[in-house]
């Protein structure tokens, strides 16, 4: 069986705890509808005539309410939309189009390459404020003008920077992702908003900064903040549907915080870009995880990072699964109909957040073998970011591979996903470390390998490896290359209803091979206790067979 239990305490703690974990600093505003419709006032008389000869009086008298002039059913322009067959426009005023996701009416090409420009400008404004003492080359960073824009549009001279880990491979993307969020709120699709995200990129790197616009930089903020924008889009849109067609203020403040340019874009149009996104009631698993975790062990790493890694932390998750396989009726026709989202945090202040992943398919369709197996297939996108204290690792890569499930025995499921591609991939220290190397960049061969077990509604096993081969192909001649491995184990034992208990254990292996500095082998294990929210009892598990076959 695959009954989706949403109570309405599940929906709060869910969302809550999604707020603090997808984006603690974002703003929410409550909108008030314009109902005003200008155009039914000056309706044309003659079709007014032609509307008050269709009705008899005293067939108006039964079906007007006391006070006609109050009643918008009796608006003569309303009842002429409906006479040509527009009765949409009528209600809701012609001379503003509202979205339609299947239609496309109502998107905007304009308003998004206004808004971009305008997130830009106000980005650059507080980062004069807040780094204002920042330079590179002599020059403070953010101190831009016309005259450093037409310097950098004509000289063209790119770069691969050095800057914060933090800030390249976290930052950027989510710069990325809340342009791309402003494209797609406006009704544009996945790749029209991906080309959005890209120009507001490419115009950052000429505008945002004096410093030489970074080639790293561009990857990461339009392709990776894509990946990001559109599952922050589709979560934000879930928890709005899940409110009815008139979402209330906690679902509209919750859907704020996952998607702050979708609040803006339904808060500053009105009523223009508020159709809810049609999400086609996809299978989905989202488990909310709070605990404590502690190092177990280490090997071969420097005396200043061995210390810091003994010490214990609370931890906080959000994992999402959507648009699992195998429910009957649902298509894979749009990128990211399933994808798979996962954050963690640590009680760190100089790395709050430890890792961020997001894999999805952009293109692909499903399949079957036999009665118990359903899967899907085709290329997938994914953005990596983790950082453990021993390493940085993080990608933007187009794998094929492909997520199903099979039902092995009654009442046990197995699920999984198998991904191999290319990507752009960075690694590096935080520390300050002399004998370690600080940045590699390179092209990244890589792998995943994901499996859950679900034992009905008692338990369910994770098994998940991810390998990252960082090449000597990238742009700072390192001569070399390292192996990067991400391990992770769970065990997760439901006690009653939708609360869990987990055991989770990590193992974080990175392997360098460069001339300029002795080979290493580093390795980092982190057991974690957690308690566990669960969405489903059935840990997601998708049932699409007959009653008799099961």
């Amino acid at each position: 069986m695959n009954a989706m239990r949403r109570p309405s305490a599940a929906g709060l703690i869910k969302w809550t705890v999604l707020l603090l974990l997808a984006n603690p600093t974002a703003v929410s505003h409550a909108a008030t509808a314009n109902v005003i419709d200008a155009a039914v006032e000056q309706a044309e008389p003659a079709a007014s005539e032609a509307v008050a000869g269709s009705f008899s009086l005293s067939d108006t008298l039964q079906i007007k309410p006391l006070f006609i002039w109050r009643d918008p059913e009796s608006r003569p322009g309303l009842l002429v939309s409906r006479l040509r067959g527009d009765e949409a426009a009528g209600a809701r005023g012609a001379s503003k189009p509202v979205l339609s996701w299947e239609t496309e009416e109502g998107k905007s090409y304009i308003i998004p390459a206004v808004e971009i420009p305008g997130f830009i400008i106000l980005l650059n404004a507080f980062d004069r404020v807040a780094f204002h003492d920042k330079e590179k080359n002599g020059k403070k960073v953010y101190t831009t003008n016309p005259s450093t824009f037409w310097d950098q549009l004509t000289r063209q001279d790119w770069r691969f920077d050095q800057d914060s880990f933090k800030v390249n491979q976290f930052g950027h993307p989510y710069e990325g992702a809340t342009m791309y969020g402003l494209a797609r709120s406006s009704g544009l699709n996945f790749w029209q908003s991906l080309v959005y995200s890209n120009a507001g990129s490419f115009l950052w790197e000429m505008a945002g900064e004096t410093s030489r616009p970074s080639i790293n930089d561009q990857i990461t903020t339009g392709n990776a903040g894509s990946l990001l924008g559109e599952a922050l889009f589709r979560m934000a849109e879930l928890v709005l549907e899940d409110g009815g067609p008139n979402p209330p203020l906690r679902h509209t403040l919750a859907a704020a915080a996952i998607s702050p340019p979708t609040a803006f874009n339904r808060f500053a149009f009105g009523e223009r870009f508020k159709t809810i996104f049609p999400n086609y009631q996809p299978v989905t698993l989202w488990r909310c995880m709070l605990g404590g975790s502690l190092n177990t062990h280490s090997s071969n790493l420097s005396p200043p990072v061995q210390g810091s890694t003994r010490e214990g932390n609370a931890v906080a998750e959000f994992a999402m699964a959507y648009g699992l396989p195998g429910k009957p009726g649902y298509r894979y026709n749009r990128p990211m109909d399933y994808f798979d989202f996962q954050v963690s945090t640590r009680a760190r202040t100089h790395n709050l957040v430890e890792s961020l992943t997001i894999r999805g398919l952009l293109k692909g369709t499903d399949y079957h073998v036999g009665d118990d197996y359903r899967g899907i297939w085709g290329l997938y996108g994914s953005y990596d970011y983790i950082s453990p204290y021993l390493y940085r690792v993080s990608s933007t890569a187009l794998s094929l591979g492909t997520t199903g499930q099979y039902w092995a025995a009654p009442g046990v499921a197995v699920q999984g996903t198998v991904l191999g591609g290319l990507g752009f991939g960075a690694t590096g220290l935080e520390t300050d470390v002399e004998e370690e190397r600080g940045y590699h960049y390179g092209a990244t061969p890589q792998g995943l390998l994901a499996f859950s077990v679900l034992f009905g509604n008692k338990a369910l096993v994770d098994l998940t490896g991810r390998g990252y081969f960082v090449s000597a192909l990238g742009p700072d001649d390192s001569q070399g290359s390292e192996f990067v491995f991400r391990g992770h184990a769970a065990l997760t034992v439901r006690v009653c209803g939708n609360h869990a208990l987990g055991l989770h254990y990590s193992e974080s292996i990175r392997d360098t091979n460069y001339g300029n500095i002795p080979d290493k082998y580093r390795s980092e294990g982190t057991l974690s206790i957690v308690y566990t929210f669960l969405s489903d009892i059935n840990f997601g598990a998708v049932e699409w067979r007959d009653a008799a076959a099961r």
